[in-house]
């Protein structure tokens, strides 16, 4: 793993960020880690270190968010990899959720990853050295029918992150977004997973494809602590990509999408080239 390292990792409670935080503090490197219930984490990481500080937060609140990096800035010097891994999916056509299920679903996805590189940027860009790992999904580069909100929520991380990744590069940090496929974790739970709560009968194929994804509930081809070492593994590359598929089926998803847009843009290249002056 390199160096010792000062890690910030959110959503640590469970899944891919539990991972994580066990496989850093395993590998003696110095965590702050934060969840919206701050025992749940304590009782997930179970452990006694001096070098794992526990944060409650909610990341949806800019003030909350601002606390937790000052907090670990203040407990560890500095921080040097910050890892946005909080976030939950959300299920149901556009017309099935309501704005207030929509918006919420973004506050924690989008809002809370901009409020975290927002409060973390000041630090790493004044250090001039470190590297933001923002977690997507394959969603959001291909995205999947009943799972709008969740793909733009997603797609709206790696459109970002792209950015990001060119306005900190003058600074010496690099960015990377991960867009995982299917993981044998507890995003298949209702802490995890949400879906509408005032579905429309006559959307059956949605309803069709929910049955089918919650089923796959321990069955997924990933392995969560393989991608989180995946994760950790960034943080020491020398040249870190900005774009990170995690899956085989991630891979297969992302390749077929890109294959059917060029031919899409062949396609029509005729209208699009037409409109110049």
């Amino acid at each position: 793993m390199g160096l010792k390292k000062v890690w910030f990792v959110t959503g640590a409670s469970k899944g891919l960020g539990l991972s994580v935080v066990n496989q850093l503090l395993k590998a003696g490197q110095s965590v702050a880690a934060t969840s919206r219930n701050v025992n749940d984490l304590i009782t997930a990481v179970n452990s006694n270190s001096e070098k794992f500080l526990p944060l409650a937060v909610n990341l949806a609140d800019e003030l909350s968010v601002e606390h937790a990096i000052n907090a670990a800035v203040a407990q560890f010097g500095r921080i040097d990899v910050v890892i946005n891994n909080a976030g939950y999916g959300i299920g149901g056509s556009i017309e099935e959720l309501t704005d207030e299920e929509t918006r919420h679903a973004f506050d924690v996805n989008v809002f809370g990853t901009l409020n975290v590189i927002r409060k973390a940027s000041q630090h790493l860009r004044t250090q001039r050295s470190g590297h933001i790992i923002n977690i997507a999904s394959i969603a959001g580069i291909a995205g999947a029918t009943g799972w709008a909100v969740y793909s733009a929520a997603k797609a709206a991380v790696i459109a970002l992150s792209e950015v990001l990744a060119e306005d900190l590069k003058e600074f010496g940090v690099k960015v990377t977004v991960v867009a995982p496929g299917a993981f044998r974790t507890s995003f298949l739970t209702k802490e995890s997973l949400v879906l509408a709560r005032n579905p429309i009968n006559a959307y059956e194929e949605v309803r069709a494809i929910h049955a089918r994804y919650l089923k796959m509930d321990g069955a997924q081809t990933g392995d969560p602590e393989k991608a989180a070492a995946a994760m950790i593994s960034l943080a020491s590359m020398p040249n870190a990509p900005v774009h990170l598929l995690l899956g085989n089926d991630a891979l297969q998803r992302a390749t077929a999408k890109n294959d059917a847009l060029i031919k899409e843009y062949q396609d029509w290249k005729a209208i699009t080239i037409s409109t110049d002056y």
